[in-house]
């Protein structure tokens, strides 16, 4: 099928891409482990190892192999997570895993806490060689053949000799796991979206589901950009689907704090796409209507809140959608660690207005969780 074709050229034709060298620094985990509820132990553990490695974010790194090891996953398999990722990351990543899995290693051995080896990963030994384990495989787990050989007869040989023929066809991991720890990779790096985009397709062909693909993608953008609070302007453009805009100052005086603003559609349907910078939100506000009218509000990007007068406030992440009647007093924006993105849609009414009140007070705002 063209389509899936199309998806693994994307996908495959940056693998062996240049690599960044090792920073030992980078943000704290910002994702609790009692937010991911559509991950298994085992799932996670690849998601985290993939996004640390490939954000050369050591550190965490660390972390995460040893709650890896801590948690029932075995050496082998942590190598074997490793040596794939060699070929989305590059060895200088691989290597530098590598070595903080070493010095973790020792460090257990001395406070003799508990390891398990496993079985590490040995070529396939079948009556095939690896070209034609690898290209079984490859048309296997994307759903048709695949030739780059117009592209690059080498590259199209070491991809299915060597990470088809050797690595994927390995039976320490499934599949569906092998496109886990691919798209974690990818999805933590920047200069890759198009091979993530590709590979979140493959990987929903192999039994990955959206919500854990959100889950896999919100760990990763962490492991990228660290502190959600702390990122610039560009860094949020990169994760928001419709970008940010420009500055909201047509109506800076309902926000407190920044907002930009980037129209989506100004026929038929009226959509804006609104970024709030952490802390950031609009005053109290109402939307007045003879008939009809009213606003929904799609959370695309970060992390916010929407509240009605004289109720609790309410969450809102991406695929969040809320809809405001005519009439009802509220507000939205940002969290105080996070920025924030939303497209507002506008509900068609007759003799439609917006009515702009008093702003949210710190006290009022500082309640939030």
């Amino acid at each position: 099928m063209f389509f899936k074709k199309s998806i693994l050229t994307l996908a495959l034709t940056s693998l062996f891409c240049g690599v960044c060298m090792a920073n030992e620094t980078g943000g704290n985990m910002q994702i609790s482990q009692n937010e991911i509820k559509n991950l298994n132990q085992k799932e996670l553990n690849l998601t985290k190892i993939s996004a640390f490695l490939a954000s050369s974010n050591l550190t965490e790194l660390k972390n995460a192999v040893n709650f890896a090891l801590d948690n029932g996953m075995s050496v082998a398999e942590i190598k074997d997570t490793m040596a794939q990722l060699y070929a989305y990351c590059g060895f200088p990543k691989a290597l530098n895993g590598l070595g903080v899995l070493s010095v973790s290693l020792k460090e257990r051995e001395k406070s003799g806490a508990k390891t398990t080896q496993g079985t590490e990963n040995k070529i396939i030994e079948k009556n095939l060689n690896s070209l034609e384990i690898g290209s079984k495989t490859q048309t296997d787990l994307v759903g048709s053949k695949v030739d780059l050989s117009a592209l690059s007869a080498d590259v199209d040989y070491y991809l299915k000799a060597h990470l088809f023929g050797d690595i994927f066809a390995s039976e320490i991991f499934s599949w569906k796991e092998r496109e886990i720890i691919t798209v974690a990779a990818l999805a933590a790096m920047s200069g890759t979206e198009p091979q993530r985009d590709a590979h979140i397709k493959i990987a929903k062909l192999n039994g990955v589901s959206d919500a854990q693909i959100n889950e896999i993608l919100k760990i990763s953008n962490s492991a990228k950009f660290g502190d959600p609070s702390a990122m610039s302007k560009d860094e949020f453009a990169k994760i928001s689907p419709f970008g940010v805009g420009e500055l909201n100052s047509a109506y800076a005086k309902y926000f407190s704090g920044n907002s930009y603003l980037n129209a989506v559609s100004t026929e038929q349907v009226k959509m804006y796409n609104v970024v709030f910078e952490p802390s950031c939100r609009n005053n109290w506000h109402i939307h007045h209507a003879k008939s009809g009218g009213g606003q929904i509000l799609i959370a695309t990007a970060g992390r916010g809140y929407y509240q009605e007068w004289g109720k609790e406030a309410i969450e809102m992440k991406p695929g969040d959608v809320i809809n405001i009647p005519a009439g009802v007093k509220h507000w939205h924006g940002a969290a105080k660690d996070s920025w924030f993105a939303h497209i507002a849609v506008e509900v068609e009414g007759v003799e439609t207005s917006n009515e702009w009140l008093e702003p949210v007070s710190d006290e009022q705002y500082g309640k939030l969780r």
